[in-house]
């Protein structure tokens, strides 16, 4: 909790800023560059990254650290800034195969955030390895603080000064004409901002290479390539191919891919708790490999887990009008397919629990079973994407991402158990994830028949209460060993 809380608040503040979209702009089709962008983001990530932060919590406890961090940053520094002229020079290209030709500054922009936010990689790496969550906190909410202080500044406040006061200084300096791209500018030098906090741990690295050690971590970290490659076309690929594969004009394909990019923000409310467990999680799982009762605790971790994920479902589901409510204050246009967010929420529950799963191949070293999986995963994305987008839109992008995630999360199970048996709860697991589907189902049946607004949010407490009471009652035991919340569960 002290290293996931802050965490989840930093991703909670750039989910915040992303919502804001349909507050900013009447029209969805005007945000669909910008997702374009952010689908592109992740997939380069991965190549500028190549798995070595995982790599770093790997092997940083079986070789010498200040070797492990010298060798890994001048590996990053270096390929970071090849990556970058290579990018630079085919900007043309992506541009045109992104459909950005209007926008190319754009291509720019996110060159400049890949550069600093991979270059703070291996430092955010060390702070987490050390367990030190204060300033790996304070500097993630210092990055999104900067990030969202320009976008609101250029979006929110100067338009309308602007327009007042056309003589102003401020004039001189903004242009109207760069509208969304604002956004791509305040990511731009949050990421600066986040590189510059991060300077003593980039000053506390030599550039002493171990070519002998980084050919030990490579050989490690390149299936993680594949993994996470393959992670990003099952989580991006819809958005990133959307406006292609559906059969209609330009501009309503825009207005589409606007829609769902924001109906999936609000599926990825799930993902920000994700998140934050990773980055916690991850370092744990490799620091507790070598106890004897380690499979024991990952499975009560798992349970917990779940049970997050559960909570984090019914909010979504049952709140779901509410959420509708706010985001079509502007504009009406923005609540087209609200009737998907379930499918792509449970999806993501499902994603939660592969990562969860994951860690068997990654403690074993079978980290090929992993790239395995992942492609698998990308190939039925890809192909159920390009079949049903087409004839379903919207319901058809969500389909594709439920029917991957659950198609990984078993695989990984039943590999898992025969790899690095863990005694995971398989069945109250499975129980917990049946009930909250069925209250979610029950709670739209009942809104079906009498909607006001007001009755969806009472009657959804309420579900969502019985729920909470039903899990203290079930898990009593366990919830009164936990620090703080145990204190609140009565005997």
């Amino acid at each position: 909790m002290w290293y996931g809380l802050p965490t989840i608040a930093s991703r909670f503040l750039g989910y915040l800023m992303n919502m804001a979209l349909p507050f900013i702009f009447a029209q969805p089709s005007v945000t669909a560059d910008l997702t374009q962008v952010y689908a592109i983001i992740p997939f380069l990530n991965i190549l500028f990254t190549y798995g070595v932060e995982t790599a770093y919590f790997r092997f940083s406890n079986e070789k010498d650290r200040e070797a492990l961090y010298n060798t890994l940053n001048i590996s990053v520094l270096v390929t970071t800034v090849l990556f970058t002229i290579v990018l630079y020079f085919l900007q043309p290209f992506i541009a045109d195969a992104a459909g950005l030709t209007a926008k190319p500054e754009y291509i720019l922009w996110m060159l400049g955030i890949l550069f600093f936010d991979t270059l703070a990689t291996l430092p955010f790496a060390r702070l987490r390895q050390e367990n030190r969550p204060r300033k790996y906190a304070f500097i993630r909410i210092a990055g999104i603080t900067v990030n969202i202080f320009i976008v609101f500044l250029f979006l929110g406040f100067l338009p309308a000064y602007v327009k007042e006061h056309p003589n102003s200084f401020v004039s001189t300096f903004f242009n109207d004409q760069i509208g969304i791209g604002y956004y791509l500018i305040g990511n731009f030098c949050g990421s600066v901002v986040t590189f510059l906090l991060l300077w003593k741990e980039w000053k506390g690295f030599h550039f002493n290479f171990n070519s002998k050690l980084w050919k030990e971590v490579m050989k490690y970290s390149y299936p993680l390539i594949i993994v996470g490659l393959g992670g990003m076309i099952n989580d991006m690929l819809s958005r990133l191919v959307y406006q292609h594969v559906v059969d209609l004009p330009e501009e309503e394909a825009k207005h589409e891919l606007g829609v769902f990019a924001n109906i999936y923000r609000i599926a990825v409310l799930i993902t920000i708790m994700i998140q934050a467990f990773r980055m916690a999680a991850e370092p744990f799982f490799f620091n507790r490999s070598k106890d004897e009762d380690a499979p024991h605790t990952y499975a009560r971790i798992m349970k917990f887990f779940v049970i997050a994920c559960c909570f984090m479902f019914l909010f979504i589901g049952l709140y779901l009008d509410g959420l509708k409510w706010v985001i079509t204050l502007k504009s009406k246009a923005w609540g087209e397919g609200m009737n998907v967010v379930l499918l792509l929420a449970m999806g993501n529950v499902f994603l939660g629990i592969y990562y969860n799963l994951s860690i068997w191949y990654k403690l074993t070293n079978r980290n090929l079973y992993g790239a395995a999986i992942t492609i698998a995963g990308a190939l039925i994305t890809i192909g159920v994407n390009i079949l049903l987008i087409p004839k379903f839109h919207y319901w058809g992008a969500a389909i594709a991402t439920f029917t991957c995630y659950l198609f990984m999360m078993i695989t990984s199970y039943l590999l898992g158990q025969k790899y690095y048996p863990v005694p995971y709860a398989k069945k109250k697991l499975i129980a917990y994830l049946v009930l909250v589907t069925i209250i979610v189902l029950l709670h739209r049946l009942i809104v079906y028949f009498y909607p006001p607004l007001w009755f969806s949010m009472v009657s959804g407490t309420l579900l969502l209460a019985g729920f909470t009471y039903f899990v203290t009652r079930i898990e009593k035991s366990e919830l009164q060993k936990l620090p703080f919340i145990g204190k609140f569960i009565s005997n």
